[in-house]
């Protein structure tokens, strides 16, 4: 991870959460104020986020923190995951923004590894995107590896991926690609957008790498995957969720994407409870 991105993240948000002061907890705790807390889990799920919680309270100071798991382990609802010790002040100022960001990835580790584990039976690797929520892409792709998934592109600069409005936009697949090939590296791997077999033969005429199936239903993916018959890497994408994954995993495309996995992710119910005053 980042952790010069992952900082400015940390203090962008310190600074938005209490952009003057925290006037609550200036007129309550003092500043010389020692206490103990406790990292709660109030769901079932997989713990995601654990160093970035702590580097908010390096950022703010003289809290330490102790965690009982790992990131990527599972936790229990009622169990104790970490403890924090040192300034109340620090600890109640930068409660919220840690939680918010433990909470998030580890709502995305969980979910994820929900898809992981429902395609364990078959070959296909499960993908994020890049529907994530605006400048925390960083945390959330990390979240979806620990969460046993595999990131996708980070930036559009990372690979090319030619989707529908690109093809429009060229005239065709083969347009598009052609000139592609004209002005980037061919180090770079080449993925074609899809939602017909006449577009996949197309695609394939071509030599793209990457072929994604686009919004097909089962049966119409098993007939592309047989088409393709390994002449390329697939991958589907588009309406897909936790409840059709299973089926198109075992169309035997190789992999599977997601926005659900960020865009739309329950936060994972953690808090901190039991504070002790020094």
């Amino acid at each position: 991870m980042n952790w010069l991105i992952v900082d400015q993240i940390i203090k962008d948000a310190l600074i938005e959460d209490a952009i003057y002061s925290d006037i609550t907890t200036s007129a309550i705790v003092s500043y010389d104020s020692k206490c103990n807390v406790d990292l709660i889990s109030k769901e079932d799920g997989i713990i995601a986020g654990l160093p970035v919680l702590r580097r908010v309270f390096n950022i703010l100071g003289d809290v330490e923190v102790d965690f009982f798991v790992a990131d990527g382990d599972s936790i229990k609802t009622g169990q104790a995951i970490g403890i924090l010790k040192g300034s109340t002040y620090n600890i109640l100022i930068g409660e919220r923004i840690a939680l918010n960001l433990l909470q998030r990835m580890s709502g995305i580790a969980t979910i994820t590894n929900r898809a992981v584990e429902l395609v364990k039976h078959t070959n296909a690797k499960i993908l994020d995107t890049r529907k994530t929520t605006p400048n925390l892409r960083i945390l959330e792709k990390y979240a979806v590896a620990v969460g046993g998934g595999h990131n996708h592109r980070f930036s559009l600069s990372d690979g090319v991926l030619i989707k529908d409005n690109h093809i429009e936009a060229a005239g065709g697949i083969k347009k598009a690609v052609n000139k592609v090939r004209e002005k980037v590296s061919f180090v770079r791997k080449i993925e074609v957008e899809v939602e017909s077999l006449e577009q996949i033969e197309e695609a394939l005429n071509v030599g793209v790498d990457i072929i994604m199936l686009d919004n097909m239903d089962t049966d119409t993916m098993k007939k592309a995957i047989e088409l393709i018959n390994h002449r390329s890497i697939t991958e589907a994408s588009g309406n897909i969720s936790l409840d059709n994954i299973r089926q198109i995993a075992e169309t035997g495309v190789d992999y599977i994407s997601l926005g659900m996995l960020t865009h739309s992710v329950k936060a994972l119910d953690i808090s901190m409870k039991n504070l002790v005053l020094k």
